[in-house]
């Protein structure tokens, strides 16, 4: 089901107050042109994450299970390893999980769409919990996704796609306050930005997901999680990079259907 706030007269007051908020950000927001091409520049981001193996060659998960046994005055077995990483596979698949439920409310077209979309406000499914799901899931996918980066490689992957998905989520909130005035600002004082809430905070209304459209718009997060899944099972790196090859394949495919989908309806 979806409830969805539609365009009202802003009260200007309290549009005039946020928007000057915002607008003292602004200089920290992302452009237009990096919310354009926002997937490759966190696909950029998680390459130079990873060349941080050639300053520190130290895996992070490895690092965490030494770390814990240590703890315990004990050796950092494969199985410890192992268990680091499965933990890191539940991030993942938690991501994948949170990005579906909430493509499914929002359309694969929109989520991959270069242009942002302010003529609604979806507050239904996810959106009833937390603002900005998406990013979310894509921060849960980062802390997943360190275990496999080295020391160094974690650190600059989790602050860098965190930090990224913040000014992402400032132009965002920019435009919607300029196009929804008040009905926003209302949706924005309900509901928490990044931090989910243990229940709703925004009503229901009649319309159902569309899972199928779920799935085929985050079908490269699921690649992601288990080409991570295949690596804590094996420690393979060539099935590892194989399976990864195979998500890029999956998820270009998916985005000609949604390009044709879209042009259908259109």
């Amino acid at each position: 089901m979806m409830f969805v706030i539609t365009p009202k007269l802003p009260h200007l007051r309290a549009v005039s107050r946020w928007t000057d908020k915002i607008e003292r950000r602004m200089n920290f927001a992302a452009s237009a042109w990096e919310f354009r091409h926002r997937f490759w520049i966190f696909g950029a981001w998680f390459w130079i994450a990873f060349s941080a193996y050639r300053i520190d060659p130290r895996n992070f998960g490895q690092s965490i299970a030494e770390a814990l046994c240590g703890l315990a005055h004990r050796d950092a077995t494969l199985s410890a390893v192992r268990l680091v990483y499965l933990v890191g596979v539940i991030l993942t698949v938690l991501a994948a999980w949170l990005r579906t439920w909430a493509t499914a409310y929002i359309r694969p077209d929109v989520m991959v769409d270069a242009e942002l979309h302010t003529h609604t406000v979806i507050a239904e499914g996810p959106y009833r919990y937390v603002r900005n799901p998406l990013y979310l899931g894509t921060n849960l996918m980062a802390l997943g996704y360190a275990v496999m980066a080295s020391r160094l490689g974690a650190v600059l992957l989790i602050a860098g796609i965190f930090l990224f998905n913040y000014r992402i989520i400032l132009r965002e909130e920019r435009e919607l306050t300029l196009a929804q005035g008040e009905n926003y600002l209302r949706f924005r004082r309900a509901v928490p930005r990044l931090w989910p809430s243990l229940v709703p905070r925004a009503v229901a209304s009649e319309r159902e997901p569309n899972w199928g459209s779920g799935l085929l718009g985050e079908m490269f997060f699921w690649g992601l999680a288990l080409a991570l899944l295949v690596f804590t099972i094996t420690f393979d790196i060539r099935i590892y990079f194989l399976t990864l090859g195979l998500s890029f394949g999956v998820y270009f495919l998916c985005l000609g259907l949604i390009g044709r989908n879209k042009r259908r309806k259109a």
